[in-house]
């Protein structure tokens, strides 16, 4: 038979040990709540420990949802040219809280961003091959919908690159 059906069972850890492998899980890379919560699950904690260990480790500051959320903002926006609706999809999958994504948002400075979409937009017109502009219009409107861009600014791009390139 496979390994697939002999995997050795998750070890468990006491609420002691749990909190310092936690804390060691945080100090590497910000984390948000959720996923601190998940790995204490992991580690076979029950949902009473679970909260106490995480509002210790609130309180001795190796979790800080503020500052998770602007982390993850910046890195996603810088590394991989995410847009706001993305990047604040993402935030609420980890259950960040409203005040949290609006303070993580504010990380990202306008003129950046819209120079990001334009970089985005225009990469994306070099590897468009039809004459149609009406298609091309629409498969850049397309891409920079997935990439999280907002309608109005992606509007304002695809005309910008549009009259960059036709002129």
């Amino acid at each position: 038979m496979s390994d697939f059906y002999q995997r050795k069972p998750r070890k468990t850890y006491d609420k002691k040990t749990a909190q310092l492998k936690a804390a060691d899980f945080c100090a590497y890379q910000e984390r948000s709540q959720q996923q601190v919560r998940d790995k204490l699950y992991t580690y076979g904690l029950h949902y009473d420990e679970v909260e106490e260990v995480l509002t210790n480790l609130i309180v001795e500051d190796f979790i800080n949802e503020e500052r998770f959320a602007k982390a993850y903002a910046g890195g996603k926006f810088r590394m991989k040219g995410w847009g706001r609706r993305k990047i604040m999809q993402g935030l609420k999958q980890h259950k960040v809280s409203e005040y949290c994504i609006k303070k993580g948002m504010q990380v990202i400075e306008p003129e950046d961003y819209y120079n990001t979409l334009l970089k985005h937009a225009d990469k994306k017109f070099e590897s468009l091959k039809t004459e149609s502009e009406y298609i091309i219009k629409g498969k850049l409107t397309q891409h920079l919908v997935g990439k999280g861009f907002e309608m109005e600014l992606i509007r304002d791009a695809i005309d910008d690159v549009l009259h960059n390139r036709m002129s």
